[in-house]
């Protein structure tokens, strides 16, 4: 029986297997395709600072090209953002340029959609602020049920990339309203309302460097709260003195603004500062 045993016992080595090279180098493969395939930059400084810019360009842009005409802003700005998406959608991983160019557009697309809810509809920015929040609300939620995280660093699939656009769109619509409300409906005015979003977006940093707030959930909310941010600034800017603000012309800041733009979104190009590196 003795003899027996070493041959008739089961081998339990299987359990206690350490990965093999060939299983560590498939995982490598596997983490470098997914961040090759990545749609969006890697959430840097300079990711806040063009957002943010963003934001102030497509308030000042969009108050600009209404002025002129309506019909035609709304013309432009719808292709102007068609061919930013199909543009995005055609490449299979983050090009800054095209990127940085989708997010002007719906940042210019979004505020005139917010403005036309308001001024040609007449609803209160009380109610479009919570249309558009709801609206949030049921995308993030049909985006979680669908793909079981709202990470930005998920982004790699079509499906993703399609909730990623639809909140960002969103998101611009809400701030816009938000916004316009603080400075008019509340009477804040430009740039007391800016202060005020200056404090807000600070919050979810703050929470989660003190406290440990989920990463995703405090980007989202800063993300959300540079929309007013710097369309509040913006505001403050262009608008005339007799409405409270510096009287520097919409045109003028929106040029100053794309212009700054510009060398950033150049600058990342070519240095790759945003994105994430395959050593990191």
């Amino acid at each position: 029986m003795s003899q027996l045993l070493p041959q008739d016992q089961p081998n339990m080595d299987f359990q206690f297997t350490t990965p093999t090279s060939e299983s560590i180098q498939s995982t490598k493969v596997a983490q470098h395709a997914a961040q090759v395939m990545k749609k969006v930059p890697e959430i840097t400084l300079y990711f806040w600072i063009i957002k943010l810019l963003t934001t102030a360009m497509g308030e000042t842009t969009s108050d600009f090209i209404v002025r002129a005409s309506p019909i035609i802003a709304v013309a432009l700005t719808s292709l102007g953002l068609i061919i930013a998406l199909v543009l995005q959608f055609s490449v299979r991983r983050y090009v800054a340029a095209i990127y940085w160019f989708v997010v002007v557009m719906i940042a210019i697309f979004g505020t005139i959609a917010a403005d036309i809810v308001h001024v040609a509809l007449g609803v209160p920015y009380v109610i479009s602020s919570a249309f558009f929040a709801t609206t949030l609300a049921i995308i993030f939620a049909v985006w979680y049920m669908s793909e079981k995280t709202l990470s930005i660093h998920s982004i790699y699939t079509r499906r993703r990339e399609l909730f990623y656009w639809a909140v960002v769109l969103a998101t611009f619509a809400l701030g816009t309203s938000l916004g316009d409300m603080t400075a008019t409906t509340l009477r804040l005015g430009y740039l007391s309302s800016g202060i005020l979003f200056a404090i807000l977006f600070a919050v979810p940093a703050l929470a989660f460097w003190l406290f440990g707030l989920n990463e995703i959930l405090a980007f989202w909310l800063a993300y959300i709260i540079t929309r007013p941010l710097g369309a509040s600034f913006a505001d403050w800017l262009g608008k005339p003195q007799s409405v409270g603000g510096v009287g520097l012309g919409t045109g003028v800041v929106s040029l100053v603004l794309a212009i700054v733009i510009v060398c950033l979104v150049g600058y990342l190009s070519i240095t790759h500062k945003d994105i994430k590196s395959e050593h990191a």
